[in-house]
C-alpha cells in the first residue's frame, strides 16, 4: 500500500516562528512530515501540497483542485490534513466528486507543534482506517472515525462525533 497524505492547511500545520514584531501564524513544512518521521512506518507514503490555508479561506476552487489532484493520482488512498471549521463541507465535496478511492480527513484542535497537540492520535487514526478500508469519504477527529455523512460537530465544544 502507498498512502498519500495531502497538506491544505488547518491548524494541524500551522507554526509559530518568531518574528521581530511577536509570534504570527504561518504555514510550513506538513505536520505529516514529522509525524511520519516518528513513526518510522511499515509502508510507502507520498507527502504533497494541495494549500496552505485556514479552513475558513478554502474555497471551491481549493476543493476543485484537490479533488483533481486525487482524480490525477495513480494512488487509490489518501488522507487529507485539513483545518477543523470546514472539513465537512471538504467532505461532502469530495464524496460527490470521487467514488473509487479512500480518503480519510483528518486535523487537529491544536497545532502538530504543541506537546500537547493530539495531531498524532488523529493522523494514526487515519492512517489505521486506510489499512482496513478500500474507498469512501471519512473522518477522523477526537478518537473516531465515521463517513463524512455521519460525523457531525458540536459547536459549543469544537468536539466531532
Amino acid at each position: 500500500m502507498k498512502l498519500v497524505f495531502i497538506q491544505t492547511g488547518g491548524t494541524i500545520d500551522k507554526d509559530y516562528p518568531h518574528t521581530t514584531k511577536g509570534w504570527a501564524f504561518e504555514f510550513g513544512e506538513p505536520a505529516t512530515a514529522r509525524i511520519l518521521e516518528k513513526l518510522n512506518p511499515s509502508f510507502e507514503y507520498e507527502i504533497v501540497t494541495s494549500c496552505q490555508k485556514d479552513s475558513l479561506e478554502i474555497t471551491k476552487q481549493d476543493r476543485i483542485n484537490l479533488v483533481d489532484l486525487i482524480k490525477e493520482s495513480k494512488y487509490d488512498k489518501f488522507v487529507i490534513t485539513h483545518g477543523t471549521d470546514t472539513m465537512l463541507e471538504t467532505a461532502k465535496f469530495i464524496r460527490e466528486h470521487i467514488k473509487n478511492k479512500l480518503i480519510v480527513i483528518t486535523g487537529s484542535m491544536l497545532p502538530e507543534r504543541f506537546s500537547n497537540s493530539e495531531a498524532s492520535i488523529n493522523v494514526g487514526a487515519a492512517i489505521a482506517v486506510a489499512n482496513l478500508l478500500d474507498k469512501g469519504v471519512f473522518i477522523a477527529m477526537h478518537g473516531i472515525v465515521k463517513p463524512g455523512t455521519e460525523m457531525a460537530r458540536d459547536l459549543k465544544t469544537g468536539k466531532y462525533y
